[in-house]
């Protein structure tokens, strides 16, 4: 046993969630996230003695969630590995702030998991680690499993089904709605209509055959869908700005956070460098104009790209005068 370390990155909310049939047929609830590299939450995991006290400490002491699932780890790596049963000092720095739809508890969580099995010298499947995350926090998102595009029952743990390689590469300007209150995710319930699983159904196949065939603007139209059925859940009085503001941008559509309120405007991100700067520059204006927050700029892809002084790594911590 020795000092071990995890991190996970947050997701900027969903592409798309709902009602889907899992391969048993049985309706599921699920959602497929929308990849971001930074936030990510970072966790150091200490083991004590085996003589000391089998519980976990975390820092800062508001990581319950964190804490719970390093107990739940280290019962996993116990039964999968030649380790002794301890408990240990947990720390977790960075992450989403909590609320806003971003994964925030789950990366948390995940980090957490990865140090103590890092510290125990055990390796644990994305799957396991998965089941852990729901044990500890009631439900999850699928950030254990990188940035693959899945489709993921959040309250079983489980990945409905692999829609693609990786997503097509979009940039996407990120703001937040409802003026950046939390949301308890956990609160929330949909209630269900009949037609329901058809039209998510529907949206599924949409959605694995835009992966499939590299195609943006089809993933921007489910997106946008999604976004549209999810003001049953957590209406966003915004999402008519939104749209206006796609529209008048030329983006390929809206997405939102399905529990939280983060939401970004969709673009393609092959389009010519200039062109596409010049859509950006003008949806962080007109967000800031009408009174939204830009809080980032960001590519689902994993390479640094730039189409001048802004970088896709861009965020805006707070308003600033020249977006208003």
């Amino acid at each position: 046993m020795t000092l071990g370390t995890g991190q996970a990155s947050c997701h900027h909310g969903e592409i798309l969630q709902g009602i889907f049939l899992d391969g048993r047929g049985e309706p599921t609830r699920g959602l497929v996230t929308l990849p971001m590299a930074e936030p990510a939450a970072r966790a150091v995991f200490t083991p004590f003695s085996t003589r000391a006290p089998r519980r976990v400490v975390v820092d800062p002491p508001d990581r319950a969630k964190a804490a719970r699932a390093a107990e739940l780890a280290v019962a996993e790596c116990v039964r999968r590995g030649d380790v002794a049963p301890v408990g240990g000092y947990l720390s977790v720095r960075g992450g989403a702030e909590p609320g806003l739809g971003m994964g925030s508890s789950t990366s948390d969580v995940t980090a957490a998991v990865r140090a103590v099995a890092d510290g125990l010298g055990v390796e644990l499947a994305p799957s396991i680690v998965a089941r852990v995350a729901v044990a500890a926090e009631g439900a999850s998102d699928p950030v254990m499993f990188g940035d693959r595009p899945l489709l993921f029952a959040q309250r079983r743990g489980r990945v409905l089904e692999e829609l693609g390689a990786a997503l097509p590469e979009l940039a996407v300007v990120g703001c937040l709605t409802g003026s950046g209150q939390p949301v308890d995710t956990l609160a929330l319930r949909g209630t269900a209509r009949s037609g329901d699983i058809a039209v998510y159904e529907r949206l599924r196949a949409a959605l694995r055959t835009a992966i499939n065939e590299h195609d943006p603007a089809g993933v921007g139209r489910v997106c946008t869908e999604s976004a549209i059925l999810n003001q049953r859940v957590l209406p966003k009085t915004e999402l008519g700005v939104l749209r206006e503001t796609a529209r008048a941008c030329g983006a390929l559509g809206i997405q939102v956070a399905h529990s939280g309120n983060v939401a970004g405007l969709l673009f393609d991100a092959a389009e010519p460098g200039p062109e596409l700067r010049a859509r950006i520059d003008a949806a962080v204006d007109r967000l800031g104009w009408e009174g939204l927050t830009p809080t980032r700029v960001f590519s689902t892809s994993t390479r640094t790209l730039s189409t001048g002084e802004r970088s896709w790594t861009t965020t805006f911590p707070k308003p600033s005068p020249d977006l208003i």
